[in-house]
């Protein structure tokens, strides 16, 4: 059996179905997140018409930040269960974990020697950093975007417990956190895990779950290594994702992409016109 016609599980299916909801509520927020923040743009107002009014849109958006705050505590919740109560201590620590360790700042100086010539690529275990970064920088969202938004959503109940102008800051923080993460995702997220050239045109595994052994020992080699030395390797084989799945994936993906990059668009034209 060829390289290309073997595949590994990647992500189990509780993973993809939160990473799926994530996915379009995040597309829901931008989506209705910057015509409510650009409200004067040709654009958002003409949005607003179709959708019937900007109250619309803000509904739309509350309804997605209480989706995507739901899907990030059920994540909560499976990796506190899965550490205190199956004693998967491995989810805070180790080459199988998304904490960050010093090998990933090494993995980062390494692949800019290696970006100019002066070093081999570095081989990565079964999370690269930018990975870690894309996964830490939700906990960093729900954190100040999260909180801002509830606040300004539950204005009576917080403005008995911090003083009014709190709320002023807290629009301004929404706002421009939010314009960040926008950029990061639409930029930063879209380019390394769909547009970089060992990507490009998709990569359809967070959606299906697998991938080849070809992908698996070129993308994460030491934990190609480590898998196959302990025998884990052949308890990670499984079946090659449905014929539809993958060419499904990448309508998806490639939508959330042109989306995205729409989208950027029109923020860059309205904050440089308004």
């Amino acid at each position: 059996m060829s390289s290309e016609t073997t595949y590994y599980t990647r992500f189990t299916p509780a993973q993809r179905l939160m990473h799926a909801v994530m996915m379009i509520t995040f597309l829901g927020l931008a989506a209705t997140g910057l015509p409510l923040r650009f409200n004067a743009a040709g654009w958002s107002q003409a949005l607003a018409r179709a959708v019937g009014g900007f109250a619309s849109i803000l509904f739309i958006h509350k309804f997605c930040a209480v989706v995507m705050s739901l899907d990030f505590m059920a994540h909560v919740v499976d990796i506190g269960y899965r550490t205190l109560v199956k004693k998967q201590w491995w989810l805070l620590w180790g080459p199988n974990s998304m904490v960050p360790r010093l090998k990933d700042l090494k993995d980062f100086i390494g692949q800019l020697r290696w970006l100019v010539w002066m070093g081999p690529k570095p081989k990565f275990d079964r999370y690269t950093y930018w990975e870690k970064l894309d996964y830490w920088g939700v906990f960093w969202g729900m954190a100040i975007i999260g909180i801002s938004g509830y606040a300004m959503w539950f204005a009576p109940f917080f403005s008995r417990l911090v003083p009014g102008s709190m709320l002023n800051i807290a629009l301004l923080i929404h706002g421009e956190e939010a314009l960040l993460a926008c950029g990061w995702i639409f930029v930063i997220h879209f380019f390394n895990e769909h547009l970089r050239p060992h990507n490009f045109p998709m990569d359809v595994t967070v959606f299906t779950g697998t991938q080849t052994e070809a992908e698996f020992r070129e993308r994460h080699p030491e934990e190609y290594a480590r898998a196959a030395a302990t025998g884990e390797l052949a308890q990670m084989r499984t079946a090659a994702p449905a014929a539809w799945a993958t060419p499904a994936s990448r309508l998806v993906g490639s939508a959330a992409v042109i989306f995205g990059i729409v989208l950027i668009v029109l923020t860059a034209e309205a904050f440089l016109r308004y």
